[in-house]
């Protein structure tokens, strides 16, 4: 008789959601971990041979991927709800830019940061796309958090904190390029504010270094019709025009919101092959507009989801962004079938894995990939009776099902507890920061 196969973990879910293949719901099946691998996926019946050294019966919950914030400003949790319901422009130039400017310190950005990062593994959240000031100082606190992320550099053409100009950031962002190069969880890619904050040589100098180093770009991108507006005034060319012709387009440019698409911008995503990172709760607090999810989906290009920041959003709730998109791209396409439950998911999974470049590790759940994983409660009164628990997940539940979240195989959240955060100390640090913030 063969030996065990040993495993660290195996759990029994009363659903598997794979994500891939596509549209899949796996019941009476168990997802088992080593070396913080999913090393199976199988029937009950057929894991005779496994041995784990710990196993976890989930009745009535969901297991799938882990999901993967596409966009945000992790340490401007300290600024949530400081200036709301107001336009864009007035919001960053008159409240956020000017706080930003009196309180964004390291200290800040370390505080901010790690709450952000708690209220997103509390979400189901397994990996996040960070752009904000001082990004080596968030990467300490990603790595001490056992979070997955993606930091990008910020650059813009004036001074932030951090960086009196671009060219420092840029020379500080390529010794975080240098220290993190080998490691398991942090990626670093580079985040030019948008086009219009950007100069066309600073731009070519950021692709460069982006086909040097293999990183992707990260950009803020039609963000508003006033935005495409100013530039066609400015230089008769739309900014995705622009960015094309400057080559920065491409499969690891990551455009972020595209509210205004006409057929050139399609045509320019499409032949390049760029990445859309949707933010419908932001652009619809900021009447920024609608990115056109089903258009893009059927034309091809890979549409990935984003919360923004807990200043414009108000919150890190991809689960509730994901319900949102799925309702808005029905309104916007004027089709009740756009953007079903399982697309849905896709795009806060597998489709956030392709747009990191990271799609044969993340996103799925497929034996050689990474055990990032969340699993969902789906006892809960509302949510009964459940004909398909995909459709359930999207738009009946909330972050509150979450029960447990791991990240390379290690928890991170455990029975709705956070695991190696202090949640009762984090509440009492932000409410600090806000007294302070609220003296000014």
């Amino acid at each position: 008789m063969p030996d065990p196969v040993p495993l660290d973990l195996l759990i029994h879910p009363t659903w598997i959601v794979p994500v891939e293949p596509a549209g899949v719901v796996l019941t009476g099946h168990s997802l088992g971990i080593r070396d913080g691998i999913i090393a199976v996926l199988a029937p009950r019946s057929e894991l005779k041979r496994y041995q784990a050294q710990e196993e976890m019966e989930l009745p009535g919950m969901l297991l799938s991927p882990g999901l993967i914030n596409m966009h945000g400003h992790a340490a401007m949790t300290l600024f949530r709800g400081l200036a709301d319901d107001l336009p864009l422009m007035t919001w960053l130039q008159d409240h956020i830019w000017p706080a930003e400017a009196k309180w964004v310190d390291e200290h800040f950005v370390r505080d901010g940061t790690t709450l952000a990062i708690a209220e997103q593994i509390k979400g189901g959240i397994t990996c996040f796309s960070d752009m904000y000031f001082f990004p080596d100082i968030a990467c300490e606190a990603i790595h001490e958090s056992g979070m997955r992320a993606q930091v990008t550099l910020p650059i813009l053409d004036f001074s932030v904190p951090g960086a009196h100009n671009a060219d420092e950031a840029i020379r500080r962002g390529l010794e975080l390029f240098d220290d993190l190069k080998q490691h398991e969880r942090i990626t670093v890619a580079f985040g030019p504010h948008a086009p219009y904050t950007v100069s066309d040589d600073k731009l070519a100098n950021i692709l460069m270094l982006a086909d040097q180093l293999d990183a992707c770009i990260h950009m803020h991108v039609h963000e508003t019709a006033g935005e495409v507006q100013e530039a066609l005034v400015k230089t008769g060319e739309r900014p995705l025009t622009r960015l094309r012709r400057l080559g920065l387009l491409g499969p690891r440019f990551q455009s972020v919101h595209m509210t205004q698409i006409d057929e050139e911008d399609l045509i320019n995503l499409v032949e390049t092959n760029t990445h859309v990172i949707h933010c419908p709760e932001s652009n619809l607090k900021l009447a920024s507009g609608f990115c056109p999810v089903e258009k893009l989906w059927e034309s091809g290009v890979n549409v990935a989801i984003g919360t923004d920041g807990a200043a414009s959003n108000n919150d890190l709730d991809l689960l509730g962004e994901t319900r949102t998109a799925a309702l808005l791209a029905k309104a916007v396409s004027g089709s009740a079938t756009a953007l079903d439950a399982h697309r849905a998911l896709r795009m806060a999974t597998l489709n956030g894995a392709r747009a990191l470049g990271l799609e044969k590790c993340l996103g799925s759940l497929e034996i050689g990939k990474a055990a990032d994983l969340v699993a969902f409660d789906l006892n809960r009164l509302a949510q009964q009776p459940i004909y398909d628990p995909v459709s359930q997940l999207i738009y009946t539940s909330s972050r509150d099902c979450i029960q447990h979240v791991w990240v390379g195989g290690r928890p991170l959240l455990h029975q709705g507890r956070l695991t190696r955060l202090d949640e009762a100390e984090l509440i009492d640090n932000a409410r600090a920061w806000g007294r302070k913030i609220a003296s000014r």
